[in-house]
């Protein structure tokens, strides 16, 4: 049974009124394990919201904004602009959530996890903060908000993973929703990560060249790199290690827009500092710390393959296919340091048995890690024959250079589901819900508009 506590805080910021809220619910939906906490901002415009507005009161449609990762909570909102913006002008109030393990949901972290038992008893924990049990938090905190409402559903904004979840809602309670957009986020649905790898893979390769077109000089300074940290150790800031993967995973942000160049300034800065000084220096090391954030994230790196799982294991999947593609894995550099012929890659979001020694944080849950890696047993995440039968309006944004979520893949997931109407463009990449929150929510809701066969 979800307790609804009353407004815990609430204040104006920049033309919103914003109200947060605590809900509780079930570790476990299925056992009696406790209960964990899930935080929410609810968002309106200030003229129209005193100081203890009652929501069950707001006259405005909900919709559910749910974030990517998994693992990442939702930034507050500071000001009448972007996605809240562009939601509000449309009619309704924003709900913000933080899902469960992140944010002030419960969060997950190497400190809080050291409590809970033998690692044993730490995987299974973190195996109930996957997108089944999120979207029941949600169908949970609806049967609240919405109990007095006259309209009992509920739309779904979802970026990324976020679109993953809408997805599982659509196949669980597909009556409690009313619209469902998705940004980047239309779900493989498979059974396994590996053909979700076999397809990422291809597109890090072509996103590599895009990057090494751009930046031609950058393959022999990235061989440098690479180099230098085969044979020297290297300590970042807060006491991970820089290895060669680890910088090869400065990758993970060809995805996004602008992502090529914050990569070229790193390595070139990374470049610089070992012709000039011998070493990469503290400033450097501080700013590819920055750039990856699997330590403030470990939920990201310990379910990450999990998300994808039905029935069957992960079994580092991302390590495995590795193996096909000699540029991820080529670990021979300092020879490929010399060599004018020899190609040397950028990895992408891709998860590998050495972030676990290499990263501070993640390093404590290697054990854990290995025991996600082995499960079968994850439950069910779609049901097809509900989402061919939903009475919902779906629409969703995908993108031909996304790195992160297959295209192909997410075309076979939209003919799924009944109606879905998806638009896919080369304009933006993953982020670009972000960059132009106004075209993409456009095309998204007109196709929701418009009787288009």
């Amino acid at each position: 049974m979800t307790v609804f506590d009353e407004i815990i805080e609430s204040y104006r910021v920049q033309g919103l009124r914003v109200f947060e809220y605590l809900f509780k619910v079930p570790l476990n939906y299925s056992g009696n394990s406790g209960t964990i906490q899930v935080y929410a901002r609810r968002v309106v415009p200030a003229e129209e919201a005193g100081d203890n507005a009652d929501p069950k009161k707001c006259t405005r449609p909900y919709i559910v904004y749910l974030q990517g990762g998994p693992g990442f909570e939702c930034d507050a909102p500071l000001s009448k602009s972007g996605r809240t913006k562009e939601l509000l002008d449309r009619g309704y109030q924003v709900l913000y959530l933080d899902q469960r393990g992140t944010g002030y949901s419960t969060p997950i972290s190497a400190f809080t996890l050291k409590n809970k038992g033998t690692d044993q008893d730490k995987a299974t924990y973190l195996s109930y903060f996957r997108a089944d049990s999120i979207v029941r938090d949600c169908e949970e905190i609806r049967m609240t908000l919405l109990s007095d409402a006259s309209e009992k559903r509920w739309s779904l904004l979802g970026q990324s993973f976020g679109g993953f979840c809408s997805t599982t809602y659509l196949s669980f309670y597909p009556s409690s929703l009313k619209d469902v957009l998705m940004t980047g986020g239309l779900p493989p649905i498979v059974n396994n990560p590996d053909p979700v790898y076999q397809a990422l893979y291809k597109r890090v390769i072509k996103r590599n060249f895009a990057y090494f077109e751009k930046y031609p000089n950058d393959q022999q300074k990235l061989k440098k790199i690479l180099a230098h940290l085969a044979s020297t150790k290297v300590i970042l800031p807060n006491g991970g290690k820089l290895s060669v993967e680890r910088f090869q995973q400065l990758g993970l942000d060809f995805g996004r827009h602008q992502g090529l160049d914050s990569v070229h300034q790193l390595v070139a800065k990374a470049a610089f500092d070992i012709d000039t000084v011998g070493e990469i220096t503290y400033a450097t090391k501080s700013r590819i710390e920055n750039a990856q954030g699997f330590d403030t994230n470990v939920l990201y790196a310990c379910l990450h393959e999990a998300i994808y799982c039905q029935g069957q294991a992960s079994n580092w999947s991302a390590e495995r296919l590795r193996l096909q593609h000699a540029q991820f894995f080529n670990w021979d550099v300092v020879s490929a340091s010399t060599d004018p012929d020899a190609k040397i890659f950028f990895t992408g979001e891709m998860i590998y048995k050495s972030m676990f020694d290499d990263y501070i944080e993640l390093s404590e849950l290697k054990n854990v890690a290995e025991i996600l890696a082995a499960k079968t047993d994850w439950p069910a995440l779609y049901d097809i024959g509900a989402l061919k039968s939903t009475k919902a309006r779906v629409s969703g944004a995908s993108y031909y250079n996304d790195i992160y979520v297959d295209l192909d893949l997410s075309v076979e997931t939209a003919s799924y589901i009944k109606g879905c109407r998806q638009w896919v463009t080369s304009e933006f990449l993953h982020n670009g819900l972000t960059v132009n929150p106004s075209k993409v929510l456009g095309e998204l809701f007109r196709l929701l508009e418009n009787d288009v066969d």
